[in-house]
């Protein structure tokens, strides 16, 4: 994968949901969401497993999971995207097996900033 291509991220209704330039995963408003492994698999900003980047462009999880992947350290925070005021259309979404969900649409909380999340600490 290229470095520096902005590579959009879809959702499987086929709206664009995040922004890839390798490694790290964007929001919308460009913000820092997480990383993707060179084995196409998907962590959070705190070092969590989300699930595995698609050929399609979406991030998938599987629905039930025999067990947790170990925690990651996380890489240096990137400087935040500038949103690219365009983006091409979809692929076509194929559906996904029953065993499987749309992380964008079914658990967008596991892709969140580093400001906020349930799995962050408090800090009082």
């Amino acid at each position: 994968m290229a470095t520096n291509t902005i590579i959009p991220l879809f959702s499987s209704r086929g709206e664009v949901e995040g922004y890839l330039i390798y490694p790290h995963l964007f929001n919308r408003q460009g913000e820092w969401i997480g990383w993707v492994t060179s084995q196409r698999e998907v962590y959070s900003v705190l070092g969590y497993y989300v699930g595995d980047l698609t050929n399609d462009r979406r991030i998938v999880r599987k629905r039930a999971m025999d067990e947790e992947k170990p925690r990651l350290a996380t890489p240096r925070p990137p400087a935040r995207l500038r949103v690219p005021p365009t983006t091409p259309l979809s692929p076509m979404m194929g559906d996904l097996p029953h065993s499987l969900i749309d992380v964008f649409e079914e658990e967008p909380q596991l892709l969140h900033t580093l400001d906020s999340g349930e799995m962050r600490q408090d800090l009082d």
